[in-house]
């Protein structure tokens, strides 16, 4: 079951993502011109998409996959081309709404479920392959595993994940942000050491089915985020 730092902190996700960035966020996932900062963090958030999804099978007909926390859709829609039947799933309603008016007819062959809602949820079913693509990166390490442990539990084949790695760059922005008045705050992210995350990984007696897969770490300006894939055995 979700921990009650999981649930606070998912509900300060709900109100960011739904509220206060859509718009932000609206844009930085489109092709709007944007300013540099943000150029390099969509061009970090490109390369990592490219990244899970070339961890996946080419072909992914009759397959079933778990976008959990796809946002406005982009990972969602390429493995739908491949075939896949995926669930979208994102806490924000407004994100899905963004997502299902952009995939359009672009799924095809596949299928996408876009839901509005938690990624734990078991009513979601089982999968073959899981991607959380930027999607934990805010959850202590602790509930980040509890999350994967959950999910491991319905998946089959793959389960891909990010985590937002502790560097000295991503320390010191995250200390930074607390000095931005309250409001202004996006919810920060929860730096982890690789070392670390993959001991409570090890420690998981949910995730003990899983051996470590592909891993890649992708640095674009204001953009770092670390790729790894667990591979049920």
């Amino acid at each position: 079951m979700p921990t009650a730092t999981y649930q606070t902190r998912r509900g300060e996700l709900h109100e960011y993502f739904d509220r206060t960035a859509i718009r932000a966020w609206e844009r930085l996932t489109s092709d709007a011109p944007v300013s540099g900062i943000r150029a390099t963090v969509r061009a970090g958030r490109d390369a990592m998409r490219a990244t899970l999804l070339s961890w996946l099978p080419a072909d992914l007909t009759g397959r079933r996959v778990l976008d959990a926390g796809c946002g406005t859709g982009a990972l969602a829609v390429e493995a739908a081309k491949r075939g896949a039947e995926v669930v979208a799933v994102d806490i924000a309603p407004g994100l899905i709404e963004i997502a299902r008016q952009r995939s359009g007819e672009a799924a095809g062959p596949g299928r996408i479920e876009f839901l509005a809602g938690d990624m734990f949820d078991p009513a979601l079913g089982r999968f073959d392959h899981v991607v959380a693509m930027d999607s934990l990166i805010h959850y202590a390490p602790q509930d980040t595993v509890r999350v994967l442990a959950g999910l491991a539990e319905r998946t089959d084949r793959s389960l891909a994940f990010t985590f937002a790695p502790r560097t000295a760059l991503l320390s010191a922005m995250h200390a930074a942000g607390r000095f931005f008045p309250r409001g202004d705050r996006a919810p920060s992210i929860v730096p982890v050491a690789e070392a670390k995350l993959r001991r409570l990984i090890a420690q998981d007696p949910g995730l003990h089915g899983f051996a470590a897969g592909h891993h890649r770490r992708i640095a674009s300006g204001f953009y770092t985020s670390h790729a790894m894939e667990l591979v049920r055995r």
